[in-house]
């Protein structure tokens, strides 16, 4: 160390060039302090782990990443701006080509601008020389001399240029992700554009990095569909049973439950502090990289009970949601609840397939006809001429039994609600049955899983249930000394 504070400014930047190359880590703490003068830099052993990842991919080993991992780690400026001034520079690969897309053209501006400075800085030329092209030198898109340039966008308009590297930074906005219409636009951007976007089908590279927002983003559809990316997947606290191992051998060295990811920048108190404030469902996703919360979000679903028998019942009513699609699209269900003698309600059965509107209309008639004539049945009429020509049709399908469709109001969670509360409260049982599993899944997830129609449909059920067990028969009579009274039946 004596001898290191002899060095002059040539000799730092001879150690730097034999340095920097070894390590994007060790770059990383170099240009902290071009980019960031006014803030010291704050390392975290998931750097190493998200650096290390990228040195794969430089190396060849691996072109597809997945890297989920919580807001205010750095990941952007890892991803997006000193990995490709690393490889332009100290990895002698300046003609890599960089599209960067993220929710909002704006943030990945952002990254270009950070990165262009870095790059004109003299600490930075010092070092690796590299002149910029004086056709492309602009806030959205700048070029070196050696054709290598970094196209910012946003993901909604990746069109036009192909790259070497194509990065994905948060693609969907919490809001958005929300919005299954603009979910179906990032996935098709994703599934039908960034393909056509790389220079090479085989070696190049295609990097997302993001929060788990729901369990259809397009982090779900990579992971569901086994996509082949490699899963870097770092929750804020760690969960034992969701270690995270991948191929380059990488291993969460946590071994505590509850250990923090970057204690030195996001201590105990911060993290419960921020969970408060975003509630289960936010922290569940941004923070612990999962759409749903480990114990349940909307719904308290550890609070039901699976029993084997159950008393009479008050009234009995299934409640469908119907879909028209097979093959891997959404699915139809019917669930029938009923009341009990005990005040507890209790789901009897779940029916539930992919089908098409011919097959659809059997199964529907075939549990009509399990049931008996003593169940009420209900429809879910979708919006449209065509919704209510469908219900009409199966209407006519069921004739002799007791069914009526309802268009539904207000959304799907707050048509929920009442049954959620009775769900936490411990009064909606389960008959034990093959459906259990399956119906049990979809409570963990909602409103952010990807199936929804077991629940819609229960919600259904159980919305009807109780316009039953409010409506009153009043009769009106005639008291002593000739006074109106009015006798309630009923409930």
């Amino acid at each position: 160390m004596r001898g290191m504070k002899n060095l002059n400014e040539h000799d730092w930047i001879a150690v730097d060039r034999a340095l920097a190359p070894r390590s994007l880590a060790a770059f990383v703490k170099m240009v902290w302090r071009e980019l960031e003068p006014a803030n010291p830099y704050v390392h975290g052993w998931h750097i190493d782990a998200v650096c290390s990842h990228l040195e794969a991919i430089t190396r060849g080993d691996i072109t597809r990443l997945l890297i989920t991992i919580p807001p205010g780690t750095m990941k952007s400026l890892m991803v997006n701006v000193f990995w490709p001034l690393w490889e332009w520079g100290p990895m002698c690969m300046p003609a890599m080509r960089y599209i960067a897309a993220s929710h909002a053209q704006d943030l990945s501006i952002r990254d270009n601008l950070k990165m262009r400075r870095v790059l004109e800085s003299a600490w930075y030329q010092d070092r690796w020389p590299l002149a910029f092209s004086s056709d492309q030198n602009q806030k959205t898109k700048f070029e070196n001399a050696e054709t290598g340039f970094r196209h910012a966008c946003a993901i909604a308009s990746m069109t036009g240029n192909r790259g070497d590297r194509v990065i994905l930074d948060d693609p969907h906005t919490v809001e958005a992700a929300l919005s299954e219409a603009a979910r179906e636009t990032a996935l098709r951007v994703f599934t039908e554009t960034i393909p056509t976007r790389l220079n090479s089908p085989e070696n190049s590279a295609i990097v997302v990095v993001m929060q788990r927002l729901h369990e259809e983003d397009i982090a779900g559809y990579i992971i569901e569909n086994k996509l082949g990316y490699e899963h870097l997947m770092l929750p804020m606290e760690y969960e034992p049973e969701r270690r995270c191992v991948t191929s380059i051998g990488f291993r969460d060295p946590r071994v505590t439950e509850g250990e923090l990811l970057f204690p030195e920048r996001f201590p105990r108190d911060v993290v419960d502090r921020d969970k408060h404030a975003m509630g289960e469902l936010a922290a569940a996703g941004q923070f612990q990289q999962r759409p749903a919360p480990r114990t349940g979000g909307f719904f308290d679903w550890e609070a039901f009970t699976i029993v084997n028998a159950v008393p009479k019942m008050k009234c009995v009513i299934r409640y469908w949601d119907k879909a028209g699609t097979q093959d891997g699209g959404c699915y139809t269900a019917g669930v029938k609840i009923g009341r009990g003698m005990d005040d507890k309600y209790y789901v009897l059965d779940v029916v539930r397939g992919q089908w098409s509107a011919p097959e659809r209309e059997r199964r529907m008639l075939a549990a009509a006809e399990e049931d008996g004539k003593k169940v009420y049945i209900w429809i879910e009429q979708e919006p449209g001429s065509g919704g209510k020509e469908s219900a009409q049709s199966t209407i006519a399908n069921m004739a002799g039994f007791r069914v009526k469709a309802e268009a539904p109001t207000g959304d799907k969670q707050t048509r929920a609600e009442p049954y959620s509360i009775q769900v936490e409260g411990g009064n909606v049982m389960l008959l034990e049955g093959r459906w259990n599993k399956a119906y049990i899944d979809e409570h963990k997830t909602f409103p952010r899983g990807k199936y929804k129609d077991q629940i819609d449909a229960a919600a259904g059920a159980f919305n009807k249930l109780l316009e039953k067990k409010s409506k009153r028969i009043r009769m009106a009579f005639i008291g002593p000394g000739g006074t109106c009274n009015e006798l309630v039946i009923g409930g």
